[in-house]
């Protein structure tokens, strides 16, 4: 990065910030798609994901607020374990997260294309089987040009914007539940009398719902706070306080709305088509219409412009950043390092991601996939924290740690193993597909490799081969495990999860054991010694 980025931004925008993040088109789509997959026990797939985002939150926290720095998801693994390991996850915190750029347009113009209004018939060909069509497809392109715009002067502009659209992102949601919970409430829906039951798809399914129905991308956003860390006011307060709030807010909602839309479904609609059969375009808005609350219908269009639209601003902002920090790990192009010097943003990176995440929505057009390859990705990428905090603890006992956690020897790698339980439940061939996407980034890496002679690149693989042989085993045990999961069922619910757990703590003392010590650490060292313990 070329100029240093001033703090601008306090509690009360973090937390904003980081609410207008994770409450996009999550709470639109979300709770229908887990309806789907799950039935009533849906609720427990909400709860189950704040746990493992939770989990690995509590990792990030001790890491965060040690390097307070732009795009720091993208070091973090690099000062442990060298280039290789940093660059897979940077480039799979990377795809994650410019794939949410276009989700957010996309999620818009799905609810758009489901205009009730005669003087919207323009909006019906937004959508086609399910997908956006050609027509919606210029629409979700003009969404992300502006997306990236609004992030094209300053941080503190961004901070503002998103302040005063978080506002609105709360009271929608909340004013949702309770005039849907007023209209029509069932109570025999949360518990299934008559349709199923409470489970009529297995307790397996309350897991696959978690990854595969975007209830993980939905709480994904967490990091936004992370990547921001150079900018935050008072980082060993704020940084840990904002991730807090903004999460348990943020779960207090997605639980209600799940109850909400499980509740508000009439009985005869789920008794005729199941769980399974139940087709939204718009959920909520169509569920006001069902009801007769017209007026609510409205704002949930109106809405499905306000929090797509905040999400996407603000992960324009993460996602250059994310891009642009990339850049340290020597193995991408420099010019994508380049912070406008007036401004303060690296609009090259942004520049770039707009161009990519056009042609990720060219290809994958409907919500739920790119959902399921946000989720993955993720998992993929948060892999490496729990590994990370551990080592840094044993390598570099000395540096400053404003918050040192407590738990940390059972929560790193117990949040290791709810990762690779999620990125399992992400279902086959989802998992491969999304491992493939990863590998894409690895001719970048070696390429520069090639351009140094290969100086370090033996050692660099031997200090990342644990992820490698992971990212295949994961792999195998997606094809081979349950039919729940869409496997070949050759190793049977719940013995998969036994299988998954055990190899995951394998993997993880391997990944600690596998630290190198190289110049990477010294950066490490010289950002950690700016942290203020006071």
């Amino acid at each position: 990065m070329k100029t240093k980025s001033k703090r601008q931004i306090g509690l009360f925008q973090i937390v904003m910030l980081g609410l207008s993040s994770i409450i996009g088109s999550g709470w639109l789509f979300g709770s229908w798609e887990a309806s789907k997959v799950a039935g009533p026990a849906a609720i427990l797939s909400w709860i189950i994901g704040a746990i493992v985002i939770g989990s690995i939150a509590f990792n990030y926290i001790e890491l965060g607020t040690m390097f307070p720095e732009t795009g720091g998801m993208s070091r973090y693994a690099q000062y442990t374990h060298g280039s290789l390991l940093g660059f897979i996850a940077a480039w799979s915190n990377w795809v994650s997260l410019v794939t949410l750029i276009p989700i957010e347009a996309v999620a818009a113009v799905q609810y758009m294309s489901s205009w009730p209004w005669s003087w919207a018939y323009w909006t019906r060909g937004f959508m086609y089987n399910g997908e956006i069509s050609n027509e919606g497809l210029f629409v979700v392109f003009l969404f992300i040009l502006v997306f990236t715009l609004l992030n094209y002067w300053s941080v503190k502009f961004l901070a503002t914007f998103t302040s005063f659209i978080s506002i609105f992102k709360l009271v929608i949601p909340l004013l949702t539940i309770v005039m849907l919970l007023l209209a029509g409430f069932h109570p025999g829906n949360e518990v299934g009398a008559g349709i199923g039951g409470f489970m009529p798809y297995g307790s397996a399914a309350i897991f696959a719902a978690t990854t595969s129905s975007g209830i993980i991308f939905s709480y994904n956003a967490f990091q936004v706070v992370i990547n921001m860390g150079e900018e935050i006011k008072n980082p060993k307060r704020n940084i840990p306080l904002g991730i807090v709030i903004s999460l348990l807010i943020s779960v207090v909602i997605y639980v209600l709305l799940q109850f909400t839309f499980v509740g508000v479904v009439k009985p005869s609609m789920v008794a005729k088509l199941g769980w399974h059969g139940i087709s939204f375009q718009s959920p909520f808005a169509d569920l006001a219409i069902m009801l007769g609350v017209y007026w609510l219908s409205v704002l949930l269009y109106a809405d499905a412009f306000v929090s797509p639209f905040g999400t996407g601003v603000s992960f324009v902002a993460q996602t250059g950043r994310t891009l642009a920090a990339m850049v340290d790990n020597r193995h991408m192009p420099k010019f994508l390092g380049i912070t406008n010097k007036k401004w303060g943003v690296p609009r090259i990176a942004m520049a770039v991601n707009l161009v990519i995440s056009v042609l990720l929505v060219a290809f994958f057009r409907s919500w739920g996939t790119l959902a399921s390859v946000i989720s993955t990705s993720t998992l993929i990428a948060y892999l490496t924290g729990p590994v990370t905090v551990t080592t840094l603890r044993n390598i570099a006992p000395h540096f400053k740690r404003p918050i040192h956690l407590k738990m940390m020897k059972f929560m790193a790698p117990f949040a290791f193993v709810l990762a690779s339980l999620a990125t399992y439940w992400a279902m086959w061939p989802t998992t491969v597909k999304v491992i493939l996407i990863i590998m894409l980034g690895l001719p970048f890496y070696f390429f520069y490799e090639w351009r140094i002679h290969w100086r370090h690149t033996g050692a660099e693989i031997k200090s990342s081969m644990w992820m490698i042989v992971y990212l295949i085993v994961i792999s195998v045990m997606s094809y081979f495990g349950s039919n729940s999961f869409n496997g070949t069922n050759l190793i049977p619910y719940p013995l998969d999860f036994v299988i998954i757990i055990i190899v995951s703590l394998a993997f993880y003392r391997w990944g600690i054991s596998s630290y190198q010590i190289t110049k990477n650490l010294k950066t490490a060292r010289h950002v950690n010694s700016k942290v203020k313990m006071k």
